[in-house]
Order: structure tokens, then C-alpha cells, then sequence
């Protein structure tokens, strides 16, 4: 049978892939803080070869490779003083379910029952000391380099206390991927070290990075190449059958 009919299931393979995470991307078009995920691909020859050996015309679609977009998303006013958005390159580091360091572009903080801040999904929003605890009822002002002050009750300057300063981190972006929990971790698994030179917005918070037009026509177009791989396993088929029966009439 001609190899064609394999090398166009590779392909409709990896458009199916690479559809499922466009859908994803437009799915989450206004969530706060998402980062689009990429996908790419390379092919391969069939039948691996030396140079002069002959023309290649049997190529499949291998190696699934995904990444980030890390092109800030833009910035929205709450004045809620616990929603804290990151101006450029950075992430929030949070402590995930399974105990790991993991990282977040999503500022919209909480406090809990016991003072901890944390984020909308209750997972501890992590200090350079470790955890952050706001004392009850008072007011958090955070600073632009991440530091947490809180001012109790209406009170003055002399009543600020200090808590802390948020974890603010800026890897690689290479060395970043999605996890299955929707955070942001390492390949490597390493926890990142902080950055002093990132910077945050007390009273904002980020929208998704993804451009819902540009997401749609992707969607288009991949659908548009994935009927062209599967026309191409139909004639291939259509054509072993034809082949066969030129076989058994001769």
C-alpha cells in the first residue's frame, strides 16, 4: 500500500492536536491572566536516506512541541486593593494543590478564614518568606516592587506593618510549561529564582493574552487542512483498491 495514506494520518493527527489547543485558547479568550499555548511540529522522511541517494517524497508529521505566549495581555482598572496585575515579563508564585511551586499571571487575591492570602482557587500566594498573613480588617497597600504593607483599621502612617513581599519571578520562557492544573511550571522542575526588577499594579488585573479574531481564523484554516489530509487518505485508499483490482484482472 502506498505510504501516503500514512503520511496524511500523521498529518490530520497533528492538525487534530493543534486544533483541540487552538479551541482551548479561544475557550479561554477572557479569562484572567491565561497564556495562549503554542504547538509546532517537524516532519520526517519515511524511509530515512543519505544525500544523493534518491528524492524524498514521503514525509510525516512527528514531535508535538508546545509552549507559551508570553505577550502581556492587557491591563484592566478594579481599584479592588487585592487584585494585583504584572506590568511586562513576571509571575506570581503560588503554592499549588500537590505542594509545589508553581507560577500565575492571575492577581485577583483573596484573603481566607485564616488571614492567608491566596488566590480565587484558595491555593496560597507565596512570599519571598513563605506564606503572607494579613492581620484582620486592615487595609493592604502593595507597592510596585511587590511589598505587602497592611494599615490597620483607618489608622495612619505609623500604623503600617510590613508583611512581606510578593514572590515575583521571570524564568525563561523556553524553560516554561502549562502543568495539567492550569499553572505555570518548569521543564526542568527547578523553582525559579526572583526577580527584583518585576513589577506590579495594585488595583488591576490582566486580560488573557489571546486575540480571539486571529484564534477564529486559525480554527478556519486548520479545519480547512484537516479535510485536505483526510481527501488525501480517501484517494489513497481509492487508489490501492484500483491498484488490486488491475492486479487481479491480470
Amino acid at each position: 500500500m502506498d505510504r501516503l495514506i500514512y503520511t496524511a494520518m500523521t498529518g490530520a493527527r497533528a492538525l487534530f492536536d493543534r486544533q483541540a489547543t487552538v479551541s482551548n485558547n479561544l475557550a479561554n479568550a477572557s479569562t484572567t491572566g491565561f497564556r495562549a499555548e503554542l504547538t509546532a511540529y517537524r516532519t520526517a522522511p519515511v524511509i530515512p536516506g543519505r544525500p544523493g541517494e534518491g528524492q524524498m517524497t514521503r514525509y510525516m508529521a512527528v514531535d508535538s512541541i508546545t509552549g507559551l505566549d508570553v505577550t502581556p495581555g492587557p491591563l484592566e482598572k478594579t481599584e479592588r486593593q487585592l487584585d494585583v496585575a504584572i506590568n511586562g515579563a513576571g509571575w506570581f508564585t503560588v503554592q499549588a494543590a500537590d505542594g509545589s511551586e508553581a507560577y500565575t499571571r492571575d492577581g485577583r487575591f483573596d484573603i481566607d478564614s485564616n488571614g492567608q492570602l491566596v488566590t480565587r482557587e484558595g491555593l496560597p500566594v507565596l512570599g519571598e518568606g513563605g506564606p503572607i498573613i494579613v492581620p484582620q480588617d486592615a487595609r493592604v497597600v502593595i507597592g510596585g516592587d511587590g511589598t505587602i504593607s497592611a494599615v490597620a483599621g483607618g489608622g495612619s502612617s505609623a500604623q503600617v506593618q510590613q508583611l512581606g513581599r510578593l514572590q515575583l519571578v521571570n524564568p525563561d520562557p523556553a524553560n516554561l510549561t502549562k502543568r495539567p492544573d492550569g499553572l505555570i511550571g518548569t521543564r526542568d522542575g527547578n523553582p525559579a529564582d526572583p526577580d527584583p526588577t518585576v513589577r506590579v499594579a495594585q488595583g488591576s488585573i490582566e486580560g488573557s493574552n489571546v486575540n480571539p479574531v486571529g484564534t477564529l481564523v486559525d480554527m478556519i484554516s486548520l479545519a480547512r487542512q484537516f479535510e485536505v489530509q483526510m481527501q488525501m487518505i480517501k484517494k489513497a485508499d481509492e487508489n490501492g483498491q484500483k491498484s488490486q483490482q488491475l492486479l487481479s484482472n491480470s
